[in-house]
């Protein structure tokens, strides 16, 4: 098992840096032991591919690249705006993360 990381499959993402710095996606796929996010529509990437059964054509193709996950920041959802995570016990005693910015928690 790798690290646990302050976002996860699913969540809606803001890239700090690179070619893509200031755009949003979601979070398609999380490569734990390389530290490393698949962001739709981010860091994309041509592919010069043989004709095979899923591209029967071949070609170039365009594909997600992973994102390092130390340059993404989750978007907090009741603002839209990104926020930096925390992580602490509900009353039920599970650990939940919160957004830095508002407080609230983060499903």
């Amino acid at each position: 098992m790798g690290r646990k990381y302050h976002i996860k499959k699913g969540d809606t993402v803001y890239v700090l840096s690179g070619e893509s710095r200031g755009q949003k996606g979601r979070v398609l796929d999380i490569i734990t032991k390389e530290g490393k996010a698949i962001v739709e529509g981010i860091n994309m990437v041509s592919r010069h591919t043989k004709p095979n059964a899923k591209h029967t054509q071949g070609g170039i193709i365009k594909k997600e690249a992973p994102v390092t996950i130390s340059n993404l920041m989750l978007v907090d959802p009741s603002t839209g705006k990104p926020t930096r995570i925390g992580r602490k016990l509900d009353e039920n005693n599970n650990l939940v993360r919160y957004s830095k910015k508002t407080g609230e928690e983060i499903k």
